[in-house]
This record gives structure tokens, C-alpha cells and sequence, in this order.
């Protein structure tokens, strides 16, 4: 198991991927006995640092475990690394942690993507098996994307997020990185489930998703979400998509292209922000340096806190928080964070109509290869930022099932492609991702 460690240090060195590395456990018997796991670093696990990559969380240690971690170690998974992340998960470039930028393992001048950028380098260079993440936007499906990884963001309760430092609550969702789709199958019969610290965790039965691959494409109606590809600029995108539509095709499948009001996907972004930064302000308002984390000195509590928030998160936190204590403000409220759940629900159910006649989703997951980690970054007034690069949110405001898969490369880089189902129906969703990932045959290039 040393050996292990040893071989993930040495990948790490040129990642900047691992927070802390963990004293491995003995591992035991069940789904994925011996299965090497790395934890994005806002899951607690007992005795190690679980810091969400913030300055003020940098000497916490956890005291329990996070729901996630207890059904992987009964199942005999060995936790060997807690990984980089945006702070406290808000980013979506992994360039914010206080340890530094995570980087590419296709290429180390570009960026992982955010928030759960160090788990997926990981297991995009093939260092570890799997990797956990959370998904409040697109935080596992962006970098699994840019990274060549498949990344699984299940139904909205489909895995409880007890012990997972959060964001924002009605959007987080614990997901998780894999080599592969038969992987991603086992790993959610692993952590599916109700856990009643968790009242937002679902009562529904878990399938055994892993004996329920094989699909035959023949005949099937699948959505092709027409509206963002309209907004993607880079030829070699969608004529990758294109490739991947006619062989598809070629197994009797039949595609239906699917369109959505330009308006509403313009305002996917704006209302992300409102909501959560709003829910963000409120969760981490225990993080003072008075119950846990790194305090600094005063003469009065306020002082205390005070001190220590302004020296213990970065410029951007603390702008997000400002963006949110004004949005929740009684001034503001209604017509800044309650307009915006509204505007929510509009979007969410104009999206769901889309699948009245398809049985799943298919889109690309970025218009973009990952971006150097110095830039330029796109313009984000356009369409191909504000739609391209931000339609996979809809997902999080949905709760729907949704992961991304390695499609090809483009310029010596991984591009994905996403899959989105209905509610629970992740058995669908993974049976369409394997039907798919035999016919693109990813190999990467580790």
C-alpha cells in the first residue's frame, strides 16, 4: 500500500492534485473491496484535515465521517488522498485553492477545471480508481470533461450529503469521478440511499445499475440539446459530436434535436449566482474561528470574528458572500433571490418538456478545451459562455440525473459528452453512457 502512496505522490508532483494524503486503511470485503479512492477535501473523514481548500479551514481536522465515506469503507474501498478543490467549492477552475492551481494531466499549462479539479486530474491520468466530488453547477461534469474522466452527478437526494462541507443546499449534489461507466455503476449502489441525517436524501429503492448496462440502441429516441450546440464556435467540437451522432445512428437510434428559449438559457448563470451565493452567505456563516478553524486575536467576540473571516477567506469568497447578503437582504429579497427561484422554476420546466418524447439527453459538455491556466479566459457576455459553458447547471436547478463521458480529443485535449435522464432513472442513464462509451472507445492517453 506504501507503494501506492509512493506512485500517487510521484503523479501528484506535476497534478498539485492532493491536499493531504491519508494512512491507508486495510480495506475489506464488498463491491469494491480494495478499490483505491481519493476524497474531494469538503468530505469529512475521522483523524484527517478536511480543509475546502480555505485558508480558515487549514488546521481542521474531522472529528466523524461523512455518510458517503462510512458506505465506502463498509464496502472495502481505501482511502488514500483528500484532493484539491476551488475554495470552499466555489469556482469552477480549481485556480482559487490555498494550496495553488490543480493542473491538466493532458497538459500541465492548463487548468483541471473547478471545484472538484484535483479529483478529477487524478483519475483523468489514470492515478487512481475513483475519485469523490460535489456538483453545485457543473463542478464534477466540467472537469470530468476536461480532464478525459466520466463524471456521475446523480438524481438531486440520490446520495446523501451528510459530513460534506456545503454550498449551496438546494443545488449540491454528491458525485463522483470514474475510469469508466461499469464503474460509475458499482460506485452508486455504493453510496445510493436514504440516510436520515440527511432529510433531503431520497427513500427510493437502489437498482443494482451495474446488471443493467446492456441496452440495445435500436429504436431509441434520444435528444440532441440543439441550443447550446447552436452557440459553439470550435468546428472540431461539434464535428466530434457529429461523428458520434452518425454512429448512433448507424445502431438504429433515433435522434430528435431539442430546442430551448435563448432567454432562459441566458439566464441560467445569473440565477445560479443569486441562489447560490445566497445559500452559500447562510451555510458558512458558522465558519468564524469561534467553534472551529483558524482563528485570529481580539479584544471582543466580533472582533474575533471579524478578524478572522476577513484574513481567512480569499477577496473571491468574500465577494460572493457580499453578492449574497445582499440578495437575502428583506430590501432585496424579493425581488433579487425570491425573483430568481421563480425565474428557476420556469427553467426547470421548460428543460423537463424537452424530454417528452426522448428517453435521455444528449449534448456537449463544454464548447472549450480546457483553458490555460493563465488565460485568456472567454468572454463572459456571450452565448457561447453564458449557454456553452453553463447548461449543465439546469441539471443542478432540475435534480436530474445528469454525467459526462470522454467523447475524443480536440488539439491533444479531452472533450465530453454529457447524458442527462429523468429523476431515478440513473439505470437509463448509465445503460445509454455504456452503449455510448463502446461505440466512441475511449483509450486517452495514460
Amino acid at each position: 500500500m506504501n507503494t501506492k502512496i509512493d506512485e500517487l505522490k510521484k503523479i501528484n508532483a506535476s497534478l498539485n492534485a492532493v491536499v493531504s494524503f491519508v494512512e491507508p486503511n486495510l480495506g475489506g470485503t464488498g463491491k469494491i473491496s480494495g478499490w483505491d479512492i481519493a476524497l474531494k477535501d469538503n468530505f469529512n473523514m475521522v483523524g484527517t484535515l478536511t480543509t475546502a481548500s480555505c485558508n480558515l479551514l487549514s488546521n481542521h481536522k474531522s472529528i466523524y465521517n461523512a455518510h458517503a465515506v462510512d458506505r465506502m469503507l463498509a464496502e472495502g474501498a481505501v482511502v488514500l488522498a483528500k484532493t484539491s478543490m476551488d475554495e470552499l467549492g466555489m469556482g469552477g477552475t480549481n485556480l482559487s485553492a490555498v494550496t495553488g492551481p490543480v493542473k491538466n494531466p493532458y497538459d500541465a499549462t492548463r487548468i483541471s477545471g473547478g471545484s472538484s479539479g484535483g479529483s478529477a486530474a487524478l483519475v483523468g491520468a489514470r492515478a487512481i480508481r475513483v475519485a469523490m466530488g460535489s456538483d453545485t453547477g457543473d463542478s464534477v461534469r466540467k472537469p470530468a470533461a476536461f480532464c478525459g474522466a466520466v463524471g456521475v452527478k446523480p438524481t438531486y437526494g440520490r446520495i446523501s450529503r451528510y459530513g460534506v462541507i456545503p454550498y449551496a443546499s438546494s443545488l449540491d449534489h454528491v458525485g463522483y469521478f470514474t475510469q469508466n461507466i461499469a464503474d460509475a455503476a458499482v460506485m452508486l449502489e455504493v453510496l445510493a440511499g436514504r440516510d436520515d441525517r440527511d432529510m433531503t436524501s431520497s427513500f427510493a429503492p437502489v437498482d443494482t445499475y451495474s446488471e443493467n448496462l446492456t441496452m440495445d440502441l435500436k429504436g431509441k429516441r434520444i435528444g440532441v440539446f440543439k441550443s447550446v450546440h447552436d452557440t459553439i464556435s470550435n468546428t472540431a467540437f461539434t464535428d466530434a459530436f457529429a461523428a458520434f451522432a452518425k454512429h448512433v445512428e448507424a445502431q438504429g437510434a433515433i435522434l430528435v434535436e431539442k430546442e430551448m428559449d435563448l432567454e432562459l438559457l441566458r439566464a441560467v448563470l445569473p440565477v445560479y449566482s443569486v441562489i447560490s451565493n445566497s445559500e452559500a452567505v447562510a451555510n458558512h456563516a458558522n465558519l468564524d474561528g469561534v467553534r472551529y478553524g483558524l482563528s485570529q486575536d481580539g479584544e471582543t467576540l466580533e472582533e474575533i470574528m471579524k478578524r478572522t473571516r476577513t484574513n481567512g477567506f480569499s477577496s473571491m469568497i468574500k465577494k460572493r458572500f457580499v453578492y449574497g447578503a445582499y440578495a437575502l437582504d428583506d430590501i432585496h429579497q424579493e425581488e433579487v433571490f425570491n425573483q430568481a427561484k421563480r425565474v428557476r422554476r420556469v427553467i426547470v420546466d421548460a428543460y423537463r418538456s424537452l424530454f417528452a418524447d426522448v428517453d435521455a439527453m444528449v449534448v456537449l459538455a463544454s464548447g472549450q478545451i480546457a483553458p490555460k491556466i493563465e488565460g485568456p479566459f472567454m468572454d463572459e457576455s456571450s452565448d457561447e459562455y453564458l449557454i456553452a459553458e453553463n447548461h449543465m447547471v439546469i441539471n443542478n436547478f432540475a435534480g436530474f440525473p445528469s454525467l459526462t463521458l470522454p467523447l475524443g480529443l480536440v488539439e491533444g485535449m479531452p472533450i465530453g459528452l454529457n447524458v442527462t435522464t429523468l429523476p431515478f432513472t440513473e439505470s437509463t442513464m448509465f445503460a445509454y453512457a455504456h452503449e455510448f462509451e463502446k461505440l466512441i472507445n475511449w483509450k486517452g492517453a495514460f
